[in-house]
């Protein structure tokens, strides 16, 4: 029997709400299937299964609130038969109704109708092939206040105002909860590197001329890019420490930070950075900001995350010295790509150049390797063709 658990999303993860099951007693799965909803105090995540299986039984009713590792489902291996013994797998009756319909709701509707306090299980959708939308749920909400004119939505505003600002302020709590674990817990250092940006400009320019428009690349992916190349060379920036042993990662997920609109922030994976090829990273990268500002993650994008970049170039800022998510050991931070004197070749130049520092954890390196992964950072932008 295979034991389904909720999974850790992030550091600052303790419980989730069950929001919804996409699967029932006797359905197969595979790995990798999207089998649960489920609300962190960031998101409401798409949570997958890790094993090819069957249900056997669902063990967390929809709207429970339970701690990570909670086994919420058992699942047969393939080819296990049910114990002969055992009373027939059952339904938890807390949602039965919205597991067994496998209801289908939009991913701004599901976060409108957290903010609004309406059940989803109670709603007829409209949508593409039955799913709830927006409308419908701005209509229960109309309903609900006794009339179906204007006037009545007005009435409804403070209460998704409070709902909002009450959400903004759980996950801020979070998000200080596991900065001040990870300033309390891990010894950072910091470095950083001025680099110039010439050579990665000029190959930019030149490389979009021949991509249509919706194909063009940000400077941000060539830096995801030497992130994901630069941590072959240098392993202990890449990795997890768990119970006091360092777990190298086998390949580079960067954790990207995302601002999120109502406030906050979620830094989720893009996978194998290092092997993926620029076009496909960019295209990587755009979707996972539209989906992730859309409130519709995938559980293995928050928790696989081996180092994570933050990029606060586009607000103005030059530098920035970030805390670590731990369980990771490093942290990239890149500023904005600034005019400034530079001396070349003896001779005095405007040059493009980008402050990138390097937040790590002085348990697993130290300044001097420090030092070098940021020189390799430096060297693979200066040959942006190879990256």
């Amino acid at each position: 029997m295979i034991e389904f658990k909720l999974p850790s999303l992030g550091s600052d993860m303790d419980e989730g709400k069950l929001l919804q099951w996409h699967v029932a007693p006797g359905q197969a799965v595979k790995k990798g299937d999207v089998v649960a909803v489920v609300d962190t105090s960031k998101a409401a995540v798409d949570v997958e299964v890790w094993h090819n299986g069957i249900v056997h039984q669902l063990l967390t009713g929809v709207g429970q609130t339970i701690p990570v590792g909670t086994v919420m489902a058992l699942l047969l291996a393939p080819g296990e038969a049910p114990p002969q013994d055992e009373a027939p797998p059952v339904v938890p009756a807390a949602g039965a109704a919205a597991t067994l319909t496998r209801q289908r709701v939009s991913p701004s509707a599901r976060q409108l109708a957290r903010q609004l306090g309406v059940d989803l299980a109670g709603l007829t959708g409209t949508g593409a092939d039955g799913a709830v939308t927006r409308a419908d749920v701005e209509g229960a909400v109309r309903l609900r206040a006794g009339s179906p004119a204007g006037p009545q939505q007005v009435a409804a505003a403070p209460t998704a105002a409070a709902a909002a600002a009450a959400r903004a302020a759980e996950m801020r709590r979070a998000i200080a909860a596991a900065m001040a674990r990870s300033k309390r817990e891990i010894p950072h250092y910091y470095l950083s590197e001025t680099v110039p940006m010439r050579n990665a400009l000029d190959w930019l320019r030149q490389a979009n001329v021949q991509r249509p428009v919706t194909e063009r690349l940000l400077p941000a992916v060539l830096l995801l890019k030497a992130v994901g190349l630069a941590v072959r060379d240098y392993p202990e920036m890449n990795g997890l420490l768990v119970d006091g042993v360092f777990r190298p990662a086998e390949a580079a997920h960067i954790g990207v930070a995302i601002s999120l609109r109502q406030g906050g922030l979620v830094a989720p994976a893009l996978h194998d950075v290092g092997s993926t090829d620029l076009t496909d990273l960019m295209a990587g990268l755009a979707d996972l900001v539209k989906r992730c500002r859309a409130g519709s993650l995938r559980s293995s994008e928050m928790s696989d995350p081996t180092i994570t970049v933050t990029n606060l170039g586009d607000q103005g800022v030059e530098q920035v010295f970030g805390v670590i998510y731990p369980p990771q050991v490093a942290l990239v931070g890149f500023g904005r790509i600034a005019e400034r004197a530079w001396v070349e070749d003896g001779r005095l130049a405007n040059m493009s150049v980008l402050t990138v520092s390097l937040s790590a954890d002085h348990r697993v390196s130290d300044g001097h390797r420090g030092a070098l992964f940021l020189a390799r950072l430096r060297a693979l932008l200066q040959q942006p063709e190879s990256l």
